[in-house]
């Protein structure tokens, strides 16, 4: 029940409050005897409101090369050379978010991050599953900022996970993973 009143409420905001607002920017200027700028307001604010959600709708198309470069270094992995930005994905549903793309680096940027993160203070190897290498569910709200660093059988991974200190929020949790067989670093940004 709880989810079909947050999606009734999202509802409301996103689509019934832009179409009440377009109504009162024609509707007062018109019964104040101004028509014109009525139809004005109300096609500056419908164009805004088309504008935002086209921008949202087309946000993978505007992701940028600086602005993978900008995420990865986030995490303290330099990119140094030239790179290839090979895919670039994102998804939103109501109170997620998953960004992920795939860079091909240079072979001495990946020998780089490889050595950054193989010279953590906390790095370790794989020896079982990735679960039991990462945070107890009791952080996932509240808690310290953890930044874990390991290897798998295929990859070289860097974790950076922050709690959002308030019970019901997303916390912050980004992933870049190294191949170990090809020059590619994937980037995960995860809220959920």
């Amino acid at each position: 029940m709880d989810a079909f009143l947050q999606i009734g409420l999202y509802l409301l905001v996103f689509v019934g409050l832009p179409i009440g607002l377009v109504c009162l920017l024609y509707y007062i200027p018109t019964k104040l005897g101004y028509p014109k700028t009525g139809k004005y307001l109300a096609f500056m604010f419908g164009f805004l409101v088309l504008t935002f959600v086209l921008w949202i709708a087309f946000e993978d198309q505007f992701f940028t090369k600086d602005n993978a470069r900008e995420l990865v270094e986030e995490q303290q992995i330099l990119l140094e050379d030239n790179f290839e930005l090979k895919e670039n994905k994102s998804m939103s549903a109501i109170g997620d978010y998953y960004h992920t793309f795939t860079l091909e680096i240079s072979g001495r940027d990946k020998l780089n991050a490889i050595l950054n993160i193989k010279s953590a203070e906390n790095f370790q190897l794989d020896s079982g599953s990735i679960e039991n290498l990462l945070y107890p569910q009791k952080v996932m709200y509240l808690g310290p900022k953890v930044i874990q660093n390991y290897e798998t059988e295929s990859s070289y991974v860097r974790e950076y996970f922050q709690p959002s200190g308030q019970k019901g929020f997303a916390p912050t949790f980004k992933r870049i993973s190294i191949s170990k067989t090809d020059n590619e670093l994937k980037f995960e940004d995860i809220k959920e």
